[in-house]
């Protein structure tokens, strides 16, 4: 198959485990990332794994990805209510965007109902802990497949 995508996380994300397990669970951010590989070379699909709490770093990485990623899942955290920039260079992508945050953001404070980027990505998946990464490489594969 050889696809190739990229999972970008947003602020704070570094500190799963640490951080409102309420909201997030208890899975640590390195759990997070090992299970993500592990699912994405079941499915054939090489995977590399993202994180930065700082806008414009994720900006670079996007653009980045545009050569090198069949597709991009994203959880851009807090930035995904604030962030023109990160929507701006996702648009640029062309290529199939999974949005993904653990928590569901419809059921948080009010400023967390907006999205900045829902509008633009292929799809969305909210609310479903961290089982939701894995939703998201396997609706990837799927899309990828269905495109080519």
């Amino acid at each position: 198959m050889n696809y190739k995508i990229i999972i970008i996380n947003g602020p704070n994300l570094n500190l799963l485990g640490e951080r409102e397990q309420s909201q997030y669970g208890s899975i640590t951010f390195n759990e997070l990332k090992e299970n993500c590989i592990k699912k994405s070379k079941e499915l054939d699909l090489a995977v590399d794994f993202k994180q930065s709490n700082i806008e414009g770093e994720i900006v670079n990485i996007i653009q980045e990805s545009r050569k090198n990623y069949d597709g991009i899942i994203i959880n851009a955290a807090a930035f995904t209510h604030t962030s023109v920039a990160i929507r701006d260079a996702l648009s640029i992508f062309k290529k199939p965007i999974i949005e993904l945050h653990i928590s569901n953001i419809y059921k948080r404070e009010e400023f967390r109902h907006k999205s900045l980027i829902s509008d633009i990505v292929t799809g969305g998946i909210f609310g479903l802990g961290a089982e939701g990464y894995i939703l998201a490489i396997i609706s990837m594969q799927k899309l990828l497949l269905n495109e080519n």
